[in-house]
């Protein structure tokens, strides 16, 4: 397309500067805060961040909630995506319709919804109460259980949206041909399906962990004060405490969690191939 590098490299440089002064430059100068004091660059910061047990247990949460939102994605998404797959042209494409539907509507919408869905007074209570299994109502809400619900609601699509597309790609034949040579599913998924739609896993598994660690209004909304998160953290330490150092330092840590996530899926997914 491009007669040399030059033309390719000077079409690309507008939006190059443009990123540089609006993303990298001020995420690098926030970023800094975390590794500067009065003696230099040092690593106090982290050091006081983690040595608060309110901060450990807010982080190993968030990475807990993130590993589980991402891993309940890709079991259900891999089911949805290979019936999705599996459909007529135009059933197919009304099936992938109602996937990418809920990222039409707001996040704070579809989150307020699970408000009146899990509340006391909502349609979970009320049909636990109705067939006698509880006299009182659950407290869903404020619990990590209602986070984990929210985010997975949240990032679903893009995992589905991701598996379906690697899956188009998954030959026609390979499926019913392991099956008559005496392949079982698990065998089939595991030996056929994984290693030949791993980009698809990545790159959804990348959208949905990284999605899951830097949402804030779901866990905000469904977890409260009570499930506290990095993001959330995040958020009171810039506002409430005005403590930019530890802004800082959440905000190194989510980016180091987010690149480390999709470093080790694309490690995992290469070894899996490689076997």
């Amino acid at each position: 397309m491009f007669q040399n590098r030059a033309e390719a490299y000077a079409l690309a440089l507008p939006a190059a500067i443009f990123a540089a002064i609006v993303f990298l430059i001020p995420v690098g100068l926030l970023l800094s805060e975390g590794f500067r004091s009065a003696q230099g660059w040092t690593l106090s910061a982290f050091v006081d961040f983690f040595s608060q047990p309110l901060n450990q247990k807010v982080f190993l949460r968030t990475l807990k909630l993130g590993v589980m939102v991402t891993a309940a994605a890709a079991v259900i998404g891999y089911t949805t995506a290979y019936a999705i797959v599996s459909l007529p042209p135009g059933a197919k494409g009304r099936m992938i319709g109602l996937v990418v539907l809920p990222l039409m509507i707001s996040p704070v919408a579809r989150t307020y919804a699970w408000i009146v869905i899990l509340g006391r007074t909502g349609i979970v209570n009320q049909a636990l109460m109705l067939v006698g299994l509880t006299d009182e109502p659950v407290r869903f809400l404020f619990t990590e259980t209602a986070v984990f619900i929210g985010l997975l609601q949240l990032f679903l699509p893009l995992m589905i949206i991701s598996l379906i597309s690697a899956l188009e790609n998954l030959p026609k034949d390979a499926v019913p041909a392991a099956r008559i040579l005496g392949a079982n599913w698990f065998q089939v998924f595991w030996k056929i399906i994984l290693p030949l739609t791993r980009e698809g896993l990545i790159v959804g598994g990348t959208l949905v962990f990284t999605g899951s660690l830097t949402a804030y209004i779901t866990p905000a909304i469904l977890g409260g004060s009570k499930v506290l998160m990095l993001e959330t953290l995040l958020y009171q330490q810039v506002t409430v405490a005005n403590n930019f150092v530890a802004a800082s330092v959440i905000a190194f840590l989510l980016i180091v969690m987010s690149f480390s996530a999709n470093i080790l899926l694309r490690r995992i997914a290469t070894a899996r191939n490689r076997k």
